[in-house]
């Protein structure tokens, strides 16, 4: 072999060995497949305003029932048209329709025990997707089988239903659209409202509303949105996460949910500081008014809970306790998300979020930081 041969194979072989390096280090450096999925209500503009570069879905809240189909009002056609505008700063971005909301599925438990319903509800769904060019429906029936919103029908068949609901959408749907469903972060909920086992395989993911675990019917406070359980309370992300990983459940379908607001409860004395005390809701407040809520001056005092992993405040004088996500908490979630391999991440609501240095962008930083697993 002539040298002159022997030194192009060997520059060859070099070539493919740094190519496959950079491939590789690419690779490593890509951020993890983590849905970042915002529920928005509002009018579409009012989205132009955040960074939705750094999602991956963006929920449209909500439509409503019109006897048996989705129905889409004017304000709704132009806040969605808007949103899917949006696909022009982020091609990646999905644009979900919903259906319901607290309050807002007053009949959905007549619609859905028929099969006439379901069919015609699942058509109407493939036709709105369709007309707006959107991506997919998350179901928001809160909730199927348990008592809810005061004076609203629910029935045990619920349970059943849902699951032939979902069965219905996906077989209209086809495979070219996500389907999603928000669940209740509570054990009644898992336990009594769905088939876990039979509605999870038509499913791209569970949003799991790990929030308003104190809300307003709560009567006493606590965190609502813990990352962990403690002694005085159940309810957790953590707490669902491993209750429905032991149902089967497919972690890379569960999303955990944050929320961009507080609670304010009043008449809470001060003992613990205001901790697992009788109380009454108050108050709901976004997190991009946090800075004037509770200004210095304002009587709160900030505390960390390190078993929750969860931040409060208690006005002493006033008795008022605040209990909310902030960015040390919503840093711990994504990182929680990211070590348990789940699906992703979702919060209520982008509108709650500041314009510049917001909860949506400590997610997106802890996202592509290559984080470390969550200790």
């Amino acid at each position: 072999m002539s040298l002159t041969r022997r030194t192009n194979i060997l520059l060859l072989a070099l070539t493919v060995i740094i190519a496959c390096s950079t491939l590789h280090s690419a690779k490593a450096q890509k951020a993890p497949k983590l849905a970042v999925i915002a529920y928005f209500m509002g009018k579409g503009p009012e989205a132009d305003s955040y960074p939705v570069e750094k999602l991956t879905h963006i929920i449209y809240s909500f439509l409503h029932l019109e006897g048996n189909v989705l129905k889409d009002r004017e304000s709704d056609s132009i806040a969605i048209t808007h949103l899917v505008s949006l696909k022009q700063r982020n091609p990646g971005l999905k644009v979900i329709l919903s259906l319901g909301g607290w309050g807002g599925c007053p009949t959905c438990t007549e619609v859905f025990a028929t099969e006439t319903g379901r069919q015609e509800f699942a058509r109407s769904v493939k036709h709105l997707v369709a007309k707006y060019k959107a991506d997919g429906l998350d179901l928001d029936w809160e909730y199927p089988a348990i008592a809810s919103v005061p004076g609203f029908a629910y029935s045990p068949n619920d349970k059943g239903n849902i699951t032939l609901l979902v069965k219905a959408l996906r077989e209209t749907l086809g495979k070219g659209y996500e389907l999603s469903f928000a669940a209740g972060g509570f054990r009644e909920f898992f336990v009594n409202s769905i088939e876990w086992d039979k509605v999870m395989p038509s499913l791209d993911y569970v949003n799991l509303m790990t929030y308003d675990l104190v809300n307003g019917y709560s009567s006493r406070t606590g965190h609502h949105t813990p990352l962990f359980s403690t002694p005085e309370q159940q309810g957790s992300v953590d707490y669902a996460i491993r209750f429905l990983d032991s149902l089967g459940v497919p972690k890379n379908k569960m999303v955990i949910g944050a929320a961009f607001y507080a609670r304010i409860l009043r008449n809470a004395k001060n003992e613990n500081h205001g901790l697992y005390q009788d109380a009454e809701f108050a108050a709901y407040v976004n997190f991009h008014d946090f800075g004037s809520y509770f200004k210095a001056g304002s009587g709160f005092t900030y505390y960390w809970d390190d078993i929750a992993k969860a931040p409060y405040r208690y006005n002493a004088e006033k008795e008022l306790f605040a209990t909310f996500d902030d960015e040390r908490s919503v840093e711990l979630k994504t990182r929680y998300a990211l070590s348990k391999q789940l699906g992703g991440i979702m919060f209520w609501s982008l509108n709650g979020d500041r314009f510049e240095h917001g909860l949506l962008d400590v997610i997106d930083k802890v996202k592509h930081e290559n984080a470390p697993a969550f200790r």
